[in-house]
């Protein structure tokens, strides 16, 4: 598919550059808005408001809505008044305001003085709403009836101002603007001319507030399968829908930032080639120094046990197998409780079925790894890659290294399963307790495991 596209987009091009217009327009004008967002970004500045211009209107303010930001802003520098008034004009709202919220203020200016006066005090209608809410993402181009009004009439005014709304396949019933119910297009198209919307509609209504989290918005979404969602405010009153495909959106914003979380990096909000190299080393630095300054932790609780490392310098080499074992393990079942949290699958009030659950894999992991951990030594031993073992037998090294790796294992699943439910709790992102955290906080804990275990068995101090 990609071959395929890539290889139109190259023939696109080429009639572009032979200045074969009529031949470009008829292509174009049958691809898909988010194709032919595709062939902008292969475009010059110049190409790009000639293509554009060779679109029809309609198409035009749909493949727009689809371009990133510095080709909109270019567009938008390039284009005449009016073709930003028909652009503006065919673009559903929520994404004019999306538009508008990317752009410096001297666009947005051009922008709103090309639109009209109601269009204008929608879009800052919606701006004022917080920029995670439910209301930030709405629109308010959808369907509504009232409930006294027969299928007939409805189906009337469904054709009317159909076309106008973003979806058609789920209208709203109201009173005086309250929200009393829905009605699905395949359901008013079975039914009766004469029969009342208010004997079909459906009265149980799942609907989110103005200020509801946009996050939940979107598993609400999941959840039921919905195509849109009624958002309303504190009185019940129906002020716009959000559909499925802000929600994807949504879904994949926070996919993008629970990533950037769990690498240690602050969220980076343009594409990676679109940011700068100052603006990712920025997202990445304070991460890296937070991570590094707290491992010096590790080195000074190693420091404690000189003299156990003096006298058997072996103790040293499986250290880093231990560390990295014990990280492995908790990022493990970190990965897990943050999964099973974004899913909703997981809650705090299931922390001990959690940890009793962890608990026994970790039991069945540690006994898994120290037996073949134990094999090995011997083998490596043996085979005179491990160094001398300070006059003690190899059997009870292998013993002291494996039983620690027991006691690791253990106690990085627990802090693994648990770090992202108590920062859930408190209201973190259970994203932070991702892979380099929980690695930082185990390696401590299994430097001090290990060297307990092993200054016991060997009778030092």
């Amino acid at each position: 598919m990609e071959e395929k596209m890539s290889s139109l987009i190259q023939n696109l091009i080429e009639l572009l550059e032979q200045k074969k217009f009529s031949q470009l327009k008829l292509l174009i004008n049958d691809m898909m808005p988010a194709d032919l967002a595709l062939l902008f970004e292969e475009l010059d500045k110049k190409d790009s408001v000639i293509v554009f211009r060779l679109l029809t209107k309609e198409l035009a303010a749909e493949t727009f809505a689809y371009l990133d930001s510095d080709s909109q802003r270019h567009l938008i520098d390039a284009i005449s008044d009016k073709e930003i008034h028909d652009v503006f004009d065919r673009m559903f709202l929520d994404d004019t305001v999306d538009i508008i919220e990317e752009m410096p203020a001297n666009v947005v200016t051009r922008i709103l003085n090309n639109t009209d006066a109601e269009t204008r005090r929608h879009i800052n209608d919606i701006l004022h709403y917080p920029e995670d809410s439910a209301g930030s993402i709405m629109t308010i181009e959808y369907v509504n009836f009232r409930k006294d009004i027969t299928v007939a009439e409805a189906i009337t005014k469904l054709r009317r101002e159909g076309s106008a709304k973003e979806t058609v396949y789920t209208c709203y019933v109201t009173d005086n603007r309250v929200l009393i119910g829905l009605v699905e297009v395949s359901v008013l198209l079975t039914s009766p001319d004469d029969v009342l919307i208010e004997n079909i509609m459906e009265t149980n209504v799942i609907s989110v507030s103005t200020h509801e989290d946009k996050e939940i918005v979107a598993k609400t979404f999941k959840k039921y399968g919905f195509i849109s969602l009624p958002v309303v405010d504190n009185e019940n009153r129906l002020v716009g829908i959000v559909t499925v495909d802000d929600a994807i959106d949504v879904i994949q914003e926070e996919n993008a930032e629970d990533i950037s979380i769990m690498a240690a990096m602050e969220p980076i909000e343009d594409s990676y080639f679109k940011t700068s190299v100052f603006a990712h080393a920025k997202k990445r630095i304070v991460w890296l120094l937070v991570l590094m300054i707290s491992a010096t932790v590790t080195g000074i609780i190693i420091q404690n046990y000189e003299n156990a490392i003096s006298a058997f310098p072996i103790l040293v080499s499986c250290i880093p197998m231990l560390m990295d074992t014990g990280g492995n393990s908790g990022s493990q079942s970190a990965t897990m409780m943050i999964r099973g949290l974004a899913l909703d699958e997981i809650h705090f009030s299931d922390i001990f079925r959690v940890i009793f659950k962890e608990f026994r894999i970790s039991i069945i992991v540690s006994a898994a790894l120290s037996a073949t951990n134990y094999v090995r030594i011997l083998v490596m031993y043996y085979l005179g890659i491990l160094g001398d073992t300070g006059g003690q037998s190899v059997w009870l090294i292998a013993g002291i290294v494996s039983f620690s790796l027991i006691f690791v294992i253990i106690i990085a699943k627990f802090i693994g399963c648990t770090l992202p439910l108590l920062a859930n709790k408190i209201g973190l992102d259970p994203a932070l307790m991702a892979s380099p955290i929980i690695t930082t906080v185990v390696d401590a804990c299994a430097v001090i495991i290990y060297f307990k275990i092993a200054t016991s068995w060997l009778g030092l101090t």
